[in-house]
């Protein structure tokens, strides 16, 4: 009886933690259209020919912090971590057909 009742306990435990830890990935529109902007203003600032950004839906990331994801000129897909304190991009995920990297911001990253 008393394993039952420590395992239903550790069980629920955990279930509230892992509830109060994914909740941190609920972010307000200005702070996702603020994402949005910065990642737009990264890719056209350090990359070549870039017509068309658009943005998915989902942002979801499984380290708790703001990923957004979209696709460049219709055809290749990106996916973008943000600092979302100090709107910073963290990574760039490039699937095939990215555009380059421009020239003059290959050894340092372009102010954006």
């Amino acid at each position: 009886m008393w394993k039952h009742l420590m395992f239903f306990i550790v069980i629920s435990i955990m279930l509230v933690g892992c509830n109060v830890n994914s909740s941190n990935n609920n972010y307000d529109d200005k702070t996702i259209s603020k994402a949005k902007e910065k990642v737009e203003s990264y890719l056209r600032l350090n990359y070549e020919d870039i017509n068309t950004v658009e943005f998915n839906d989902n942002m979801s990331d499984p380290m708790s912090g703001l990923m957004i994801r979209g696709t460049i000129n219709g055809k290749a897909d990106f996916s973008a971590s943000i600092d979302p304190r100090e709107f910073k991009v963290n990574s760039m995920g490039e699937k095939e057909g990215f555009p380059k990297v421009k020239e003059e911001c290959k050894e340092e990253v372009c102010d954006y």
